[in-house]
């Protein structure tokens, strides 16, 4: 009885773990827009900022798993937690100096910290408890990580993106006194909502200091990775986590920007259901709100769309194979682009945002299918696929320089291209009979 309360509350804890990276990870696009405006950036180096964010998973997840057979799994969550704290704290001296290189470094240490805390929590999430519903905490875990990507983006309308942001040029035409306030608030926008980050970060790691965790037993593999490479079917799997990420990200990075390119303010505050859900999830009305804020509530549902999925998608890999469910989810999500981009209004905002509903189960599906049979190479494999997240650093600026030559609708191309290789993967492996997580 001891164990299993024991097992709870570290369950829970970890699991609120989950639910604060998806949220901080769907916060930063938020920031993407304002970051825009602020440096009159062009969307590639808006995009950098993605590539900021997850290039950390490239550079980090093989040695963080490293570092955590060194110190242990306990101690590896508190470093991920502090790490991401101090990544928060550095938004306030980058908001202070408005300096675009502190904030690609506080992105950076950010989702250092984030990485660790990847590559620790998956483990101790699988072990709290009996293996047969091991697969049944990862989905409720994973499901909290969606509802942090679903609040995410309500959060960074309200409070990041809610105020009219002034170009460089119209700044450096105001007074002294008004230039320094109207600085004064920029920043703290920005501030606020990470300094109240870190310190409930902080609290988190306060708490798991004193819990009681069960110990993780090492990795007794023998295998390495240079065996690992030769897989053809893992790395085609690390392609498509590779793709899946990348173009997941690149999404939900744009969409505010999609949106505005669109014209959608103005539709959205001339259709009386869509100015309703707006006012409802911004609480007050929209003549004071700037446009950014107003389609970026939408964003919402692109994300909470990955939530209901998944529930969704763990019913039906249970009654079809994994690798056909797969498939068609792939192929539905290019169908949705093609309507985007051949439409305009609210049609083409619906079509591009249900695409979120049917990325739900890409990531544990590429994943499975991806270790599948592999026996012992499976730690290796993990930290292989853990790395192709480095996705959502590659596409996203690529998507967005794309935009800057030839548009929006055209430049959704790559992600099409992306989604068709991940049909192509569920196609090959069709045959797989269950999803082992």
């Amino acid at each position: 009885m001891s164990n299993q309360k024991s097992y709870r509350s570290a369950f829970i804890l970890l699991t609120v773990l989950f639910f604060l990276w998806g949220f901080i990870t769907v916060l930063v696009d938020s920031l993407i827009p304002r970051l825009r405006e602020l440096f009159t950036l062009s969307y590639f180096q808006a995009g950098l900022v993605q590539f900021a964010f997850f290039g950390a998973y490239f550079l980090l997840s093989i040695p963080a798993s490293y570092i955590l057979s060194k110190i242990g799994y306990k101690k590896g969550i508190i470093l991920g937690l502090m790490t991401m704290a101090l990544g928060c704290l550095l938004f306030y001296p980058a908001a202070s100096y408005r300096v675009f290189g502190i904030f690609m470094l506080a992105y950076f240490i950010l989702a250092a910290g984030i990485t660790v805390l990847q590559v620790a929590a998956n483990p101790f999430v699988a072990v709290l408890g009996s293996e047969d519903a091991a697969s049944s905490r990862l989905n409720l875990s994973q499901a909290f990580n969606s509802l942090g990507t679903a609040v995410a983006p309500a959060v960074g309308a309200l409070f990041i993106l809610s105020d009219v942001i002034k170009t460089k040029d119209e700044i450096a035409t105001l007074e002294p006194a008004i230039k320094e306030a109207y600085l004064s608030s920029e920043a703290a926008a920005v501030q606020t909502p990470f300094l109240g980050l870190a310190a409930f970060i902080s609290f988190i790691a306060f708490i798991f200091l004193f819990a009681k965790l069960p110990k993780m037993i090492s990795e007794t593999s023998t295998g390495t990775y240079a065996e690992a490479f030769k897989n053809k079917k893992l790395m085609q799997g690390v392609l498509g986590i590779l793709f899946y990420v990348g173009a997941e990200v690149a999404i939900g990075s744009y969409l505010v920007n999609y949106f505005l390119d669109m014209n959608l303010v103005s539709v959205i505050k001339e259709n009386a259901m869509m100015k309703a859900i707006a006012e409802g999830i911004l609480n007050s009305g929209l003549t004071d709100k700037d446009g950014k804020a107003i389609v970026g509530v939408f964003v919402t549902f692109y994300w909470s769309g990955a939530m209901i999925g998944r529930f969704v998608g763990a019913y039906l890999t249970k009654i079809i194979k994994p690798g056909k469910v797969l498939a068609i989810f792939a192929s539905i999500s290019i169908s949705l682009i093609l309507v985007s981009v051949s439409t305009v209004g609210l049609v083409s905002m619906w079509s591009i945002l249900a695409v979120g509903l049917f990325n739900s189960i890409m990531f544990p599906t590429i994943f499975t299918l991806a270790i599948d049979g592999i026996g012992y190479l499976k730690p290796k494999a993990s930290g292989l696929l853990c790395t192709a997240i480095v996705g959502g650093a590659i596409i996203p600026p690529i998507f967005g320089l794309l935009t800057d030559y030839i548009a929006f609708k055209n430049a959704l191309l790559i992600i099409i291209l992306c989604y068709a290789y991940i049909v192509w993967f569920g196609y090959k492996n069709g045959k797989a009979d269950a999803l082992i997580v």
